[in-house]
Parts: C-alpha cells; sequence; structure tokens
C-alpha cells in the first residue's frame, strides 16, 4: 500500500477520532511473552500452532518485534491502536487467525468484510512476503504467516492490558473516497459504525 494512502487515512481517523495520535507501539506488544499475553495466552498458543504446526515458545525470541500505525488518546478514553490493512494481510493465513479469536474477542472491524477479502485471494504474494522467517516462522509463507499472527496479537491483546479494541481501517474501504470533498463525513461514518 501507498504511504501516502495510509498517511492520509491515519491523519483523517485522528481528526475524526479526536484526541492525540501517537506514533508508536505499546512496550506489551513489540515481543509479547506468556506474561503479556495474561488470559489470552491459550489463544495465542492455539493460534500459532494452527499457523505453524509448532508450539510457541513463552517468550519471542528478540528479533520478534511488533510495530503498529499508530495509537489513538481520546480524550477521557483508554488508548486504541489504529491499524491501516493494505491487500497483503489479506489472505488464508489471516483468515485462520480471525477465525480462531475466542467469542468474548471485541474488536474493532468488520469481521466478515476481513475474511471475505481473505477468503477471495486465491494467489499470496511472493518475494520477501514468501520467505521464511525463523525462528518462529520457517518455511514457505513464513512472513504472510508472521504478519497474521502479529495482527491476530494487536487483535487480543489491548483488551487484557485496559485499552480499547484495535481499529482497523482497510484500504479497500477507503479508496475510492480518501481524497474526496466528503472524505471528512466519509470517515466520520465508518468510525461511528465501527465504536
Amino acid at each position: 500500500m501507498a504511504l501516502e494512502l495510509q498517511n492520509a487515512v491515519l491523519d483523517l481517523a485522528r481528526k475524526s477520532y479526536g484526541g492525540e495520535f501517537v506514533p508508536c507501539s505499546p512496550g506489551w506488544l513489540q515481543r509479547p511473552h506468556a506474561q503479556d499475553c495474561k488470559r489470552r495466552w491459550p489463544a495465542i498458543q492455539r493460534i500459532y500452532s494452527e499457523l505453524t504446526g509448532l508450539e510457541l515458545p513463552d517468550e519471542m525470541p528478540p528479533r520478534e518485534r511488533r510495530t503498529v500505525d499508530g495509537v489513538l488518546v481520546g480524550r477521557g478514553e483508554q488508548p486504541r491502536i489504529i491499524e491501516v490493512d493494505e491487500s497483503q494481510p489479506f489472505n488464508r493465513y489471516r483468515a485462520i487467525t480471525i477465525r480462531a479469536y475466542p467469542r468474548s474477542a471485541c474488536v474493532a472491524f468488520d469481521g466478515q468484510a476481513w475474511l471475505a477479502a481473505c477468503d477471495s485471494k486465491q494467489r499470496l504474494e511472493g518475494g520477501g512476503f514468501g520467505k521464511p522467517r525463523p525462528p518462529l516462522f520457517p518455511g514457505d509463507g513464513g512472513r504472510h504467516r508472521q504478519r497474521a499472527f502479529r495482527d491476530a496479537l494487536a487483535d487480543l491483546l489491548p483488551a487484557v492490558h485496559g485499552w480499547l479494541p484495535t481499529l482497523r481501517i482497510a484500504d479497500f474501504e477507503v479508496e475510492g473516497w480518501i481524497y474526496g470533498s466528503d472524505a471528512g463525513d466519509r470517515m466520520n461514518d465508518l468510525l461511528a459504525e465501527r465504536l
């Protein structure tokens, strides 16, 4: 995804949401271990196993670091991660993670739309996305699996740390209007239905 589109979405979402935008990642998400995952640890282990067929170690290796697009902090509210999802993460691996979310998981995106986009993709991107990412994601499609897992962490862990659900906005939701004159109103509508 073009960085220009991502920046436009983040800027407009910040204005619509109000409050402050912080371009950082919470410490508990950068390299989460069993203690950071708290009650979600069994779900995280299960998701990892479904993606890789392996057992997740209690502590992530030092090279496994997760960053997010940013954090929104509304007035009088707990923080909320915001992510702009481009086309690459919509694939069978991301569908595996979403379908494995506990029923009690609360998300701020349209899960059915995400699954439909994942299920409609027949061919995965190659190049760097197809390369292994050892030690946690060895084998073909390593980067795809790694990204799906990291997105699941960003969706499931905020609640156990007292944060609001992660807000996800897909490029396919905004491409047709993000640069238009009514973009502010459309973003207001999108956030109103999502939050």
